[in-house]
């Protein structure tokens, strides 16, 4: 099983992170923001991965540190993870139904970090959850991860929908981006021989 464990303690938060990419679906995730911990939870049972977390950061201050360093750390989690990245698909993407939504995710573990964040959210909290810091968690996720990370929602009445379509499907892209490609085998994705 490709595996990542990551610790990132600063001054303003204290993450760890165990992740297992050929998982179950399993979560234990603790960050202090409830409906972010849900978001993370859904992320995990989607991409069929297993993941504990533990975010410990200055909530008193504000939800941004939190937020965006779980993005890094679970981005660094997955690159630990894939080592080489040898026979993986490499990109992948997802159009998530959510009742009256709908949401694309596509990611690329190009290398490169990107992210394009569309959610049309009108709102500042969906639960407890400052939702402006989305846009910092999938921006640290793809720093983490090296990789393009697009998240769009194409349409949808409910904020909660909105958010929840977009990590459903950019869990699914995920899964997909990290998979092994039997036609690939031991090949590297990339016609410059790096990614």
């Amino acid at each position: 099983m490709r595996k990542g464990v990551i610790k990132r303690h600063t001054r303003e938060t204290k993450i760890d992170i165990k992740l297992g990419i050929e998982g179950k679906g399993r979560y234990e995730v603790t960050t202090g923001i409830r409906f972010f911990d849900h978001m993370l939870e859904l992320f995990t049972r989607h991409g069929a991965f297993d993941m504990t977390l533990k975010a410990d950061g200055d909530l008193d201050v504000d939800q941004h540190h939190t937020v965006e360093d779980v993005g890094i750390a679970l981005g660094e989690a997955f690159t630990q993870a894939l080592g080489n990245k040898l026979g993986i698909n490499r990109a992948g993407y997802f159009l998530m139904p959510m009742d009256e939504t709908l949401a694309i995710a596509a990611v690329d573990l190009s290398g490169r970090p990107h992210a394009v964040v569309d959610l049309g959210v009108k709102v500042r909290l969906v639960g407890d959850l400052q939702v402006e810091l989305l846009h910092d968690f999938f921006e640290g996720f793809a720093q983490g991860a090296r990789a393009n990370v697009h998240v769009k929602v194409m349409y949808g009445r409910s904020s909660h929908h909105r958010i929840e379509a977009v990590f459903k499907a950019f869990a699914r892209a995920m899964r997909v981006a990290c998979a092994k490609d039997k036609q690939l085998a031991r090949m590297l994705p990339s016609t410059k021989g790096l990614l």
